[in-house]
């Protein structure tokens, strides 16, 4: 199983560390914050969202500016506040069981639990006093990432990536428990220490019976990224042109999204599970079956192309002022302090 779990890892390249598809940009990277005359010139991307979104702001606020057809139901927690009017909200609110909680600082998944009950709730907001967005458990069949970029002097934007995203699924055959069937998966063993820690086990699904491991789209957690930018068409382009339009100063970044059907997707019936900004990524180049590792490096180069011509305009033609590095060195010392902190707790 060890040499068997190597092999993968090196062989399929979406799941080579994360510094494998930063590292060999750097130059890139430079080159651009040479012709701003500043390392942080990105950060005047989304003047709407603090720094940009770089992962140190509040989802909470994010959330806010979307408008609210598209918002789950949500009960901000702040940290070490009384659990009991939390679940008095979550009931004036009509917010049943199970909920979603997640930090209102974090990424990559971090922290991101469904609980199925209000005892596992208190539980779990008393074992780690941070803030919380306990939010509705969307019941949509699937999730996706569509990256958007729009230039603030333009009318129209695009869409530049589209990630569809599958569930960790075993289907049982009447004899393996859970645990036995997710190490002879061919792709989620790679995954067994985190999968065996969000489900019993040790049950022994029925032969047929399809058992969804995760509902938290994230590939830390198991889920499959797929390449889905050959659904991109004028509709799609016009729905989210419109929706950038309701989000004053938001130009770059990607939307996490659930929804039933691709045809209910288009007629506006889905939800934003979260709003990203300039940390985002176009994560369809996960999918190493339809793209090369060099493919998904260019990719990534062409974003911060945009992401570059975009914050430069906003601090010449707007006087949009990019965040001084001593303070970004602040804010991302910190962000590495909670999230250390948090880790070592879990």
């Amino acid at each position: 199983m060890f040499f068997k779990r190597i092999f993968y890892r090196i062989w399929y390249w979406e799941y080579w560390p994360i510094y494998m598809f930063y590292v060999p940009n750097l130059g890139f990277a430079l080159y651009h914050a040479l012709k701003a005359k500043s390392c942080t010139f990105y950060t005047a991307a989304n003047p709407v969202i603090e720094n940009s979104g770089i992962g140190a702001e509040s989802k909470y606020k994010v959330q806010q500016l979307l408008p609210s057809r598209y918002q789950p139901k949500t009960v901000f927690h702040l940290a070490n506040s009384c659990v009991k009017e939390t679940l008095e909200q979550l009931n004036n609110k009509t917010i049943n069981f199970p909920v979603i909680a997640k930090p209102d600082i974090g990424f990559r998944g971090l922290l991101v639990k469904k609980i199925a009950s209000k005892q596992e709730l208190i539980n779990y907001l008393e074992k780690y006093p941070i803030n919380f967005l306990v939010q509705e458990f969307l019941n949509y069949k699937n999730e996706c990432g569509v990256f958007f970029i729009r230039y603030p002097d333009q009318k129209k934007g695009i869409i530049t990536s589209i990630t569809l995203k599958k569930l960790p699924k075993i289907c049982g055959n009447g004899v393996d428990s859970l645990k036995k069937l997710i190490k002879k998966d061919r792709r989620l063993f790679l995954y067994a220490e985190q999968l065996e820690k969000l489900a019993n086990v040790n049950q022994i699904p029925k032969k047929g019976e399809i058992v969804v491991l995760s509902s938290i789209g994230n590939h830390s957690k198991g889920t499959q990224f797929i390449n889905g930018n050959h659904l991109i068409d004028n509709k799609l382009k016009t729905i989210f042109t419109e929706l950038s339009h309701q989000i004053k100063d938001w130009n770059y970044g990607r939307l996490d999204i659930k929804y039933d059907s691709w045809e209910k997707l288009l007629n506006g019936d889905f939800k934003i599970v979260e709003l990203n900004g300039v940390l985002s990524e176009p994560t369809h180049i996960y999918d190493s079956k339809k793209i090369s590792y060099w493919g998904a490096l260019k990719t990534i180069r062409n974003h911060w192309k945009h992401l570059y011509n975009i914050s430069v305009y906003n601090h010449k033609a707007k006087d949009t002022p990019y965040t001084s590095a001593s303070l970004f060195i602040k804010k991302v010392k910190n962000l590495r302090s909670y999230v250390k902190e948090i880790k070592q707790s879990v």
